[in-house]
C-alpha cells in the first residue's frame, strides 16, 4: 500500500507534518514525473492493472490519475484499445515556450530589483552544482538543477506564483528539452547562459539580465526542433513545417 511519497525532497505522509496525499494524487504525480522526464516514452503503453498491483490498490484511483493526465495531454486514452503516453505535440512546444519566455522576462526583471545577497549566492551555488553534474554526465541532475535555478530567480523576484504557472504550462517543453540535453556542447552552452543571467542580476542590470534570459530561452530554436524531430519522429505529432513557420514569426516579433 502507498503511505508516502517523496516530492521535491520532502515526504508527504499520513500523520506527518505535510498534508496527506490521496492515492490518486500520488499515482498522478509519479506518472507525470515519469512521462515528463522521458522515463516513459511517447507511444509507450500504460497498464492500469500493472500499476494497481504495484501499489497494492484498486484500479479506480489509477483510472482517476490517468484521466487527470489525459486532461494535461500527457496520456491518450482510447476506449477498448488502452492507454499510452501521448506523443509530444509540436504546436504545444511552441506555445508553451512563447508563454514561458514572456513570464520569465517578468521574474528576471523583478529579481534584478529585489534579489538579496543570499539569493545571488544560491544562484551561483546552483551553477556550480550544475557544472559538477555536467562533468559527471548526470543528465537527470543537470536538468533538475536547471529547474532549481529558474525557480530561484522567480523566488528572488517575489513571484513564486508565476513560477507555478510556468511549471504547469511547460510540460511538453520539458519533454522536448530532455531530448536536446545530450546534444554536443549543449550543457556547456546552458551553463554559460545561466552564468550570464545570474551575473547580470547580481549587477542590477535589468536590460542585460532580460536579454540574457531571452537569449537563453530562445536556445530552443526552430533548427533544434527540426533536428530533434527528425531523429525521433515517432515521439512527435503535428505539422512540423507549419509549426516552424509560426515559431520563426513569434520569435522574431519578441526580439
Amino acid at each position: 500500500m502507498i503511505s508516502s511519497l517523496a516530492v521535491g525532497g520532502g515526504t508527504m505522509a499520513a500523520g506527518g507534518n505535510h498534508r496527506a496525499l490521496t492515492t490518486t494524487q500520488i499515482v498522478h504525480r509519479r506518472l507525470r514525473t515519469e512521462i515528463v522526464s522521458m522515463q516513459r516514452l511517447p507511444g509507450e503503453a500504460i497498464s492500469e492493472k500493472e500499476i494497481a498491483l504495484e501499489h497494492g490498490v484498486s484500479r479506480t484511483p489509477i483510472r482517476e490519475a490517468l484521466l487527470r493526465l489525459a486532461e494535461e495531454r500527457l496520456v491518450d486514452i482510447v476506449p477498448k484499445s488502452g492507454t499510452s503516453v501521448a506523443k509530444i505535440p509540436i504546436a504545444d512546444v511552441l506555445e508553451s515556450q512563447v508563454a514561458r519566455a514572456a513570464l520569465e522576462q517578468v521574474t528576471t526583471k523583478a529579481a534584478v530589483q529585489l534579489a538579496k545577497g543570499s539569493d545571488i549566492a544560491r544562484m551561483r551555488a546552483l551553477i556550480i552544482a550544475q557544472q559538477e553534474h555536467k562533468e559527471a554526465e548526470d543528465y537527470e541532475k543537470f536538468y533538475a538543477t536547471d529547474e532549481d535555478l529558474h525557480h530561484a530567480i522567480a523566488l528572488a523576484g517575489g513571484y513564486p506564483g508565476i513560477w507555478t504557472i510556468i511549471d504547469r504550462i511547460k510540460l511538453h517543453v520539458d519533454r522536448y528539452r530532455l531530448l536536446t540535453i545530450q546534444q554536443p556542447l549543449r550543457m556547456e552552452r546552458v551553463l554559460q547562459e545561466h552564468a550570464d543571467i545570474v551575473e547580470a542580476i547580481a549587477a542590477h542590470d535589468e536590460d542585460r539580465a532580460a536579454e540574457a534570459m531571452r537569449l537563453h530561452l530562445a536556445g530552443l530554436s526552430a533548427e533544434d526542433l527540426s533536428e530533434i524531430r527528425d531523429r525521433n519522429p515517432s515521439y512527435f505529432t503535428g505539422d512540423l513545417e507549419q509549426v516552424l513557420d509560426r515559431w520563426r514569426r513569434e520569435t522574431t516579433s519578441l526580439n
